[in-house]
């Protein structure tokens, strides 16, 4: 026998024969596939094989009383013939069998003792102790000795592990971008910082800025900035003081691996196809899941919950699992599958963009050499499941959109897709679905016009489909109690679905009804409504529309488009003066913002100012986003990279049920670029509860696979991480320009014509070199208050004094010896002076 190690609590004994001296079992029970009896001192239960869940297989006793406020201290001691891990919970006796303590404890064939404090939330008259000891294929024999259950326990104060005090981007810094990192101190005077390479040469010095407390980590804190150094390498770090940073570098080709691995997220995350070691790694390769082979059920032929029957079944096989648990959500699957699609659409609307890095053969998918980009290659998987969750034609809600697919009933982890033996059931269509449905299948059917004209045509026709169903049905509204087996999704506005799917469809058709239906929404030019400052999600979508109208070439008139481009670079400017006053650089408002997914919140708003960058070369802009990615990957109170494989101080136990090592050795841990959902100060599992009491906002997370409310990943989420890394690494790839290529040559002729209260200028630019120049871009700065209203053969933004004229779609190449000509009209105030320099493409142009 090993004796328990409990001394810190003084309440009373609340287990009764913990020690089974008696030699009997009773109180305790265990359940028919788990029978126990005690052997030599212990409780030994014989647990079957081949079980699913963790609660398949049960050893526990009932009748513990515990009270509100009180701490108690669990101990025990445990050995197992093979390793399992018991799921040791205090918990309500019943449904909804609300959790007081949630362990996981690896027992193995060694006996050791655990021990757990945790403070009841409620009175209970006879709370329970569950050690649950199932999902193993093998038979094992558990045995348990020395379990003791005391009140009076103090509870541990959870300190987080947030190495050193200085902070930075542990991936690193692109050569031409912001520079700057934060650093924890009670210092109130500056300090002062070195900067040195890997090895130890000291590359540049300077002070740190007080900034006082951090309202987002309540620590005080400095930042620093070492943006002038611009030489390429590894293993810089920065000291202040005693403390050092972690290593990061500082280059042009930081991003490009995050891009295909955030990326190949998705695939892994395929249902109803084997998941192929070549593609992924044998430690992450697997069987094909719910393809109706035991035990799954199948996806191929779902019916609707017993809740609301229906006599129709559907084939909504395939898609992407959204996130940590086997169900597929529609509202989930169409934003992610947007900004997938986005990110394609990106390489074809933005200067720079590169579409060969997300081309065919570019990224592990099994498509590859179809002469298809496999970047829409993976996002036709979410597709086809999307619209096969219509309601089929000749039924009463045909075209709407089924809300969700999963299990009847929550599974436990660890799973593989392939061993979940539960039922599949459609849950009740959805107004919000449906229009996810349209907005995603719209935006498909015209970037797969080019390559698949018929599936195209597919696309369209469930499009249209799906947003008449909607505008006949615009309130039906997901449950939000429909939460068994998987999320709710509920969302009780879907003004902002139909913005995005009227947006959509415009700009695949070109339909003036679909027009008219964005300009007359609510929504259109409110900033703050579209782009709200805590971040678009799946449940606020107008942005998706919104920036789409901004950036690709469609019907709106230069008025109608001016207006949308000021409803993107109003919500920009505010995010960038968010970052640029956060102590830690994130573009994410107030304190109240740390939410169940506050990365994704924190991305979603580094895509808007991303746009506003590729629309108007707004330098702020882009800082804004960079200075985003340094949150990211560990310039944040927790010292910690939230993406998997980036960073020394990386997170890696991710809320999912096949990636889940801390459960399981035989598992993997997730594979890089997989994004954790971050700080999320609602504490809103047990963990979170157990662990953060008190946490300042963004300290409110912890990197264990049960906290499934701060560390959980999504298809949501990596998407815009996709689409990040794609710009960044854009970015960086354009930084240096081609050493090759000549700035070009050019003259620029302006004249205006002024009144009282404003102008109108014309402007040749002239190509005096001896090659075509395509694309142009000319760029130029009002010495005064000169703001444009509208324009003419040209797409001109302004930003500030700045302004950024490009071509239309007819205009983008101006031959040697040849000009292209177009005009503005304004507003000024007093006297208005015309520009005096003109850049052309990066280069200097003269003036005629």
């Amino acid at each position: 026998m090993t004796s328990a190690s409990s001394s810190a609590a003084e309440g009373p004994e609340l287990i009764v024969n913990g020690d089974f001296s008696s030699g009997v079992i009773d109180p305790w029970w265990s359940t028919p596939n788990a029978p126990g009896a005690v052997v030599d001192g212990q409780l030994c239960a014989e647990v079957e094989g081949g079980t699913v869940n963790p609660w398949d297989a049960i050893v526990g006793q009932d009748g513990l009383p515990l009270t509100a406020g009180e701490s108690y201290e669990l101990s025990y001691t445990a050995t197992a013939t093979a390793p399992v891990t018991s799921r040791t919970n205090v918990q309500l006796a019943e449904e909804p069998w609300t959790q007081e303590l949630a362990a996981a404890d690896q027992i193995s064939g060694t006996a050791e003792t655990f021990t757990h404090v945790f403070t009841a939330s409620a009175d209970y008259e006879a709370a329970q102790l569950a050690f649950q000891i199932g999902g193993s294929d093998d038979p094992l024999t558990f045995c348990l000795d020395d379990v003791s259950l005391t009140g009076g326990a103090e509870p541990p104060v959870y300190e987080p592990d947030t190495g050193s005090p200085v902070r930075v981007n542990q991936v690193g810094y692109l050569t031409e971008g912001p520079k700057a990192g934060t650093y924890v101190t009670e210092a109130t005077e500056a300090l002062p910082w070195t900067l040195n390479a890997a090895d130890g040469t000291e590359v540049a010095t300077g002070t740190t800025t007080p900034q006082g407390v951090d309202p987002t980590s309540e620590e005080n804190v400095h930042t620093f900035d070492f943006g002038d150094v611009t030489e390429a390498g590894d293993g810089y770090t920065v000291t202040v003081g005693e403390h050092v940073s972690e290593p990061f570098a500082i280059g042009d080709d930081l991003y490009a691996d995050l891009r295909t691995d955030a990326l190949a997220y998705f695939y892994h995350n395929r249902s109803g196809i084997e998941i192929d070691a070549e593609l992924v790694g044998e430690e992450y390769a697997r069987p094909a899941g719910h393809v109706n082979v035991a035990p799954n059920q199948g996806d191929d032929g779902v019916t609707c919950w017993a809740t609301t029957p229906c006599d129709y079944t559907l084939d909504a096989a395939g898609g992407w699992y959204d996130a940590g648990d086997h169900g597929k959500y529609v509202v989930n699957g169409g934003i992610a599958t947007a900004q997938v699609l986005s990110t394609w659409e990106r390489t074809l609307t933005a200067e720079g963009a590169d579409g060969e890095a997300l081309g065919d053969g570019a990224l592990a998918v099994p498509e590859q050499g179809n002469d298809v980009p496999d970047i829409l290659d993976e996002a036709r998987w979410e597709l086809d499941f999307l619209t096969a969750m219509q309601v089929p034609a000749g039924e009463e809600l045909a075209g709407m959109a089924h809300h969700k697919l999963h299990d009847r009933a929550w599974t436990g982890l660890p799973l593989l897709p392939h061993e979940d033996s539960q039922a599949r059931e459609l849950h009740p269509p959805s107004t919000a679905a449906t229009l996810n449905v349209a907005a995603a299948a719209a935006q498909g059917a015209r970037l797969f016009e080019p390559y698949d004209a018929a599936y195209a045509a597919e696309l369209l026709t469930a499009a249209t489909t799906a947003y008449e169903a909607a505008l006949a049905n615009p309130d039906m509204l997901a449950d939000p109690n429909d939460g068994v087996g998987g999320g709710a999704y509920s969302d009780n506005n879907v003004t902002d679905e139909f913005y995005w799917a009227a947006a959509e469809l415009f700009i695949t058709t070109g339909e003036d009804t679909y027009r008219q239906d964005v300009l007359s929404s609510e929504l259109h030019g409110d900033a703050e409504a579209v782009f709200p400052p805590g971040g678009f999600s799946w449940g606020s979508t107008a942005a998706l529309g919104a920036l789409n109208l901004a950036t690709t070439d469609n019907g709106l008139t230069d008025g109608e488009r001016d207006g949308v481009l000021a409803m993107v670079t109003e919500a920009a400017d505010g995010l960038a003066a968010t970052a640029q006053d956060a102590l830690y650089g994130v573009p994410l408002a107030g304190t109240e913002n740390y939410v169940w997914g506050s990365n994704s919140q924190v991305m979603n708003n580094m895509v808007v100012l991303a746009t506003a960058h590729d629309l108007t070369g707004a330098a702020e802009y882009r800082d804004a986003v960079l200075s985003g990615l340094d949150y990211l990957l560990g310039r944040n109170p927790l010292n910690l990279s939230y993406v998997t494989g980036y960073g020394e101080r990386d997170v890696h136990n991710q809320h999912h049920r096949h990636w889940a090592n801390q459960l399981d050795a035989t598992l993997p841990n997730p594979p890089a670029g997989s994004v954790a959902g971050g700080p999320n100060s609602a504490l809103q599992d047990p963990i979170a509860e157990d662990l953060l009491q008190g946490c300042a906002p963004a300290m409110c997370y912890v990197d264990h696979i049960e906290s499934f409310a701060t560390n959980e990943v999504t298809i949501n989420w990596n998407a815009p991480l996709a689409w990040l890394a794609s710009y960044a690494d854009d970015l960086g790839a354009g930084a240096g320009g081609d050493p090759g290529e000549e700035p070009a040559t050019c003259e620029v002729t302006y004249t205006s014509h002024r009144w009282s209260a404003g102008f109108t200028s014309s402007v040749t630019v002239e190509n005096t070199g001896g090659t075509p120049i395509s694309p142009w871009e000319l760029t130029w700065t009002f010495a005064d208050d000169q703001r444009i209203t509208n324009a003419w053969n040209a797409v001109v933004t302004q930003s500030g004094q700045d302004v950024l004229a490009r071509p239309v779609n007819w205009n983008g190449t101006v031959p040697p010896g040849g000009s292209v000509s177009f005009g503005f009209q304004g507003t000024a105030s007093g006297q208005a002076a015309d520009p005096q320099a003109f850049t052309l493409n990066g280069g200097g142009c003269t003036t005629g």
